[in-house]
């Protein structure tokens, strides 16, 4: 089968949308060229990237790409994913160049090329993450490796806002809590918090494809008696009490959805919201003291906002 890739040249801002965008479009896979991981200097090393190509980034904003199936509706689908794009700007999304490049890759060129983009990263005090493919040998006794193969579902656990989660999975999970992710995607957080010693994790994501890649993934680092991944619209139909309600996802959404988290959180538990681009970030704060949380700790990381909040 041949395979198309789409280049879109744009802003740091603009990736998590855009991913999403390229998802629904029915994306096999993303990748993410970021000058940025070149350069920058992180506080305890958390997020040291192995063997980086300078050669593999754009000079200036960033390059998200993915890959279409050849057919004869792949014309009417890219029209839509650069309409799609554009119509961020409603949202004050700055969206950069905007430039979108097309090209042909062949079966075998598609299955690897995104592999020399991902690598093992330390992210914070506890976790690294690994690709499967790749051999590491932990630094220390106590760090806990993540080995993930994001596969079709966009989602490598190192994007600055995954990154967040997990440092506040590791300020908030207790041994035998529960804990519910929404928007698992590649099933990294739930892998997290099921390492952090929770008692049961129930990993929810609306696309089928990220359902089975979490599955794929919960079962590589042995967690499948901890974590159930089912196929669910944000928290509809969930009642089982959560101490902790993790979700990494666009602001948007979090906005529509924070009365249903306060619903399903212990008193004294734990809402993280991560996906939020700095714009946006009044707002969550917003809607979620008046949903009965307090803010205890608001965590950026380059333009990207979490929050960790608790159930009064």
């Amino acid at each position: 089968m041949k395979w198309s890739e789409i280049s879109i040249h744009t802003t740091n801002e603009a990736i998590e949308p855009i991913s999403n965008i390229l998802h629904e479009a029915g994306a096999s896979g993303v990748v993410i060229e970021d000058p940025l991981e070149l350069t920058k200097e992180r506080e305890d090393q958390f997020g040291e990237i192995y063997q980086l190509n300078p050669l593999d980034y754009p000079e200036e904003g960033v390059i998200v790409k993915a890959y279409l199936p050849v057919n004869s509706f792949l014309g009417e689908t890219v029209d839509e994913i650069k309409e799609a794009i554009n119509s961020l700007i409603v949202h004050n999304i700055d969206i950069g160049l905007n430039k979108v490049t097309i090209s042909e890759v062949n079966e075998e060129e598609w299955a690897t090329a995104w592999k020399k983009y991902y690598n093992p990263v330390k992210i914070s005090e506890k976790f690294t993450i690994v690709p499967t493919w790749e051999e590491y040998t932990p630094v220390h006794s106590d760090e806990l490796i993540i080995e993930l193969d994001p596969g079709m579902a966009f989602g490598t656990g190192t994007h600055p806002t995954t990154v967040m989660c997990i440092q506040a999975l590791e300020r908030t999970v207790r041994k035998d809590d529960q804990v519910v992710d929404v928007g698992t995607g590649s099933g990294v957080l739930s892998i997290a918090a099921a390492m952090l010693g929770a008692w049961h994790v129930e990993a929810l994501d609306l696309d089928e494809v990220a359902v089975q890649s979490a599955r794929l993934n919960i079962k590589l680092n042995k967690v499948h008696e901890t974590v159930t991944v089912s196929q669910n619209n944000l928290l509809d139909g969930i009642s089982e009490p959560a101490d902790v309600v993790v979700a990494n996802i666009l602001a948007e959404v979090i906005l529509r959805f924070t009365d249903d988290v306060a619903k399903v959180v212990k008193k004294g538990g734990y809402f993280i919201a991560s996906g939020i681009i700095q714009q946006k970030k009044q707002d969550v704060k917003d809607a979620i003291l008046a949903a009965g949380f307090e803010i205890e700790e608001t965590i950026q990381m380059e333009d990207w906002v979490a929050i960790i909040a608790k159930h009064k």
